[in-house]
């Protein structure tokens, strides 16, 4: 009888647990399977604990650039099996249309390729980048040694928006074998604009191509102003930083009487040029073009030639030549993975790898550590890079990082206006005054 008791309450044990939900161990087993299952399918990696992750990633550039992107990518990913990263490179034309298109969604990429100046400071001042500031803090982020100067390039407003892919800086590169040819003095650290404009005119009448390619007039007005000791934009962003128009109709003029005489190609000419290995350049029918350092290997594998460098003309060139970040890269806020798209700039930054790949692409790596790793082992094309952005840093002044949100409408403005003068349908005058309404009228909005 005892022993039937004990049976019975055995069994109506059993059944409270049941039905107060208590698990059988097959149950219990079947419930931690299943709640595997729905963390894989939240994204977790069940094998390895790990979330998984996707980022966008956004750059501009040529066709070598967006390869070498895709191994750096791959790099990443086989030591980040948990992250895959999603390429969405364009050419530099509608890059940042592309942009602003995105940005009025909200729907920046997680991490973007970013232009110092008129774009970032655009971003910024709409509040659509994350301050980067806690992840240098923290060593996501690892910028140590990294000179204060650059360092405040990616800052706008004081707080850090962009880390610079890489130091920078305006040159002329030009073609020496084509230059001697034409009997026409070479470029050197020190030369003028009337020297330049000799040597332009000196190639084009011994050789009947053109003496210069047709500078475009963003950057190089900017260095213009700041070689006349001027600047683009004024302290507070409200207004145009140069008083005397003369200077803009002295530019203007410049370039179009090399137009009307032969010595540089008009915007029809510009307008039929595909991509950066498609550049007048490359195919010697212009012995110098006014570009960015980080072009030279891509224009000399593109050549098949020695190209040069040189700073620009002007007798204060000291004054307008300055040190630029190539690139910076940013992260969208609306981003949801800020910390992992951190973690890829980092691997950006402090990866020697990352710059055998790329080379100075992307300029000259910020970090000392990495900079003294590449100089053991440079090419020919790398080493006129790191040699110039050395001459450069000790030959130059401080960039001007006093972008309004609103430039790239102001410096739209300027282009278009370049333009208009260079087909003849307005005077350099006209063009200076027009450009001066147009850009007060935008900045004080």
């Amino acid at each position: 009888m005892k022993k039937l008791l004990l049976l019975l309450c055995a069994a109506l044990m059993a059944s409270f647990m049941v039905a107060c939900g208590g698990e059988t161990e097959e149950e219990a087993e079947g419930t931690e399977e299943e709640a595997g299952n729905e963390n894989a399918e939240d994204g977790e990696d069940a094998s390895s604990g790990e979330e998984e992750i996707t980022l966008r990633m956004s750059w501009w550039g040529s066709q070598g650039r967006h390869d070498m992107t895709n191994e750096i990518i791959e790099l990443y990913e086989e030591e980040n099996p948990n992250v895959t990263i999603q390429p969405d490179f364009t050419g530099f034309d509608g890059y940042f249309e592309k942009m602003a298109t995105q940005a009025a969604g909200g729907n920046l990429p997680d991490i973007m390729q970013q232009n110092h100046g008129e774009f970032v400071n655009q971003y910024a001042n709409q509040d659509q980048l994350a301050d980067l500031q806690p992840f240098v803090d923290d060593g996501t982020i690892d910028v140590e040694g990294v000179g204060e100067t650059i360092m405040q390039s990616g800052e706008v407003n004081e707080t850090l928006v962009g880390i610079p892919t890489g130091v920078n800086a305006l040159a002329g590169l030009y073609d020496p074998e084509m230059i001697e040819e034409a009997g026409a003095e070479m470029p050197h650290e020190d030369w003028t604009w009337e020297e330049f404009e000799t040597m332009a005119e000196t190639v084009h009448e011994e050789t009947g191509e053109y003496g210069v390619r047709l500078m475009e007039p963003g950057n190089m007005f900017e260095y213009y102003v700041r070689e006349k000791g001027q600047r683009l934009f004024n302290d507070d962003g409200s207004g145009l930083g140069y008083e005397d128009d003369q200077l803009l109709v002295d530019y203007l003029t410049m370039n179009k009487e090399m137009v009307d005489e032969g010595v540089a190609p008009g915007y029809d000419t510009i307008g039929e040029i595909q991509g950066l290995e498609d550049e007048l350049l490359i195919h010697q029918e212009a012995p110098i073009d006014f570009r960015w350092t980080n072009q030279l290997g891509t224009m000399t594998d593109a050549s098949g030639r020695t190209i040069e460098m040189t700073p620009l003309p002007g007798e204060n060139n000291d004054d307008g030549m300055y040190l630029k970040p190539a690139m910076l890269w940013s992260i969208g806020k609306n981003s949801e993975h800020k910390e992992e798209a951190a973690k890829f700039i980092n691997f950006y930054t402090n990866q020697v790898e990352v710059y055998e790949i790329a080379g100075s692409d992307r300029g000259v790596p910020i970090s000392p550590e990495i900079q003294e790793e590449m100089s053991e082992d440079l090419d020919e094309t790398e080493q006129k890079v790191y040699d110039y952005i050395d001459h450069i840093t000790d030959n130059s002044s401080p960039i001007d990082s006093n972008y309004p949100a609103e430039a790239a409408e102001v410096l739209n403005s300027l282009a278009d206006i370049d333009e208009l003068v260079m087909y003849g349908q307005l005077e350099p005058e006209q063009g200076a005054e027009q450009f001066r309404t147009e850009a007060e009228s935008i900045l004080g909005q």
